[in-house]
């Protein structure tokens, strides 16, 4: 390895993190401004909207969004406290609870993935022709980890 290919500032990796940071910060922002979500929040209603039934148990919730036990109840209670998700407990197993979309939380989704998808589309999709983005999904699958929580259209 050359010592500029060694230079961090200009690796792959630091341009990754800055661009998904940037990305994030400028979503989430927008998400927060014009829906009063978090990108979290959206994760979590995207996962439930397309789930069968949609409802989730919570801990496959947690792993499908990258969260923590502790992290997707956290979360889950801000969002069942605006009703948008309920807590249903299994009938079978008194250990289980599931996370279900409430009605309010498939209009909250529903008004705000157009614009979020088309924020998305702005300032990432559009950057890239459709060979590239390809390119870069086929790029990024390589990754380990990167098929740990299917992601539905979002």
């Amino acid at each position: 390895m050359s010592a500029q290919e060694s230079n961090l500032p200009d690796t792959a990796w630091v341009r990754f993190l800055r661009a998904h940071a940037a990305l994030t910060r400028e979503l989430s922002s927008r998400l927060e401004a014009l829906h009063e979500l978090t990108l979290s929040d959206f994760d979590v209603l995207i996962q439930l909207y397309y789930a069968e039934g949609r409802r989730m148990r919570r801990i496959d919730l947690a792993r499908s969004v990258l969260l923590t036990a502790s992290g997707i109840t956290r979360l889950l209670d801000g969002l069942e406290s605006c009703g948008l998700v309920a807590k249903e407990r299994c009938d079978s197993d008194a250990r289980v609870t599931y996370a279900v979309l409430t009605k309010s939380g498939i209009k909250k989704l529903e008004a705000a993935r157009e614009s979020h998808l088309a924020d998305i589309e702005e300032l990432f999709g559009s950057r890239f022709s459709p060979q590239e983005r390809e390119q870069l999904a086929e790029l990024l699958g390589r990754l380990p980890l990167a098929h740990t929580a299917e992601a539905c259209s979002a």
